[in-house]
């Protein structure tokens, strides 16, 4: 199995999600923003929290625009996996590959500490083998972290199983709690949340860990 991270000037969690991905079994790349091209034979691509360019314009946006993204969203038109986390959620959103956009949290403060999160849809290779409904604690870190979309964009994330996890105490303002969404064949996931800050017991705590092995299994399986 082979996973490529991405590095955006301003990226500071890139090599914690390679150190996740590699604890599950995947053969990291690193690839840089300028790269024009991604290395062949891929099954997932991380992009990594932070704060890409110094978060000008908007969180993303900049980055969303780097070469590299164009090869990116190929990559999951063509049905590849993506995981977004926290600032490579922000640039899942300004790629347009989700729906919805990352405001100011309400409460306008930096937000940082661990928080719960329940499963609210199993069908995705990120979420299967917890199961619907489990609660988990995953750390945040964020200050634009409030998702938003119209009452009709998330009516549809909800009909369609596409809400990933909620809050269960909602720490940023996001609509419905929202932490976490898919893509409508639920291969690509942008999430708030940073699991890869969750896979050993040095951290804190191990509710990450799933997310990247259970990728793994449905990867090997398939």
């Amino acid at each position: 199995m082979r996973a490529a991270v991405v590095t955006f000037p301003g990226s500071n969690c890139d090599r914690d999600l390679a150190v996740a991905f590699e604890a599950a079994g995947f053969q990291v790349h690193r690839v840089w923003h300028r790269d024009s091209a991604l290395p062949e034979g891929l099954d997932v691509i991380g992009l990594p929290g932070g704060f890409s360019f110094g978060d000008y314009l908007r969180c993303g946006a900049i980055a969303a625009n780097a070469p590299i993204c164009r090869e990116v969203k190929a990559f999951a038109e063509r049905g590849g996996h993506v995981l977004g986390i926290c600032n490579g959620f922000q640039i899942l959103l300004e790629t347009g590959l989700l729906p919805g956009a990352l405001m100011r949290n309400a409460n306008l403060h930096f937000v940082c500490k661990p928080v719960d999160l329940r499963i609210e849809s199993e069908a995705s290779p990120y979420t299967a083998s917890y199961g619907r409904g489990t609660e988990i604690t995953i750390p945040i870190a964020h200050h634009d972290g409030n998702y938003q979309a119209d009452a009709e964009t998330i009516a549809r994330l909800d009909g369609e199983g596409r809400v990933a996890f909620r809050y269960t105490d909602n720490p940023n303002g996001s609509a419905g709690d929202i932490a976490g969404v898919l893509s409508a064949n639920h291969r690509v996931l942008g999430m708030m949340p940073h699991p890869e800050r969750a896979i050993d017991d040095l951290h804190g705590g191990t509710d990450g860990k799933a997310l990247f092995t259970g990728l793994a299994e449905m990867l090997v399986s398939a």
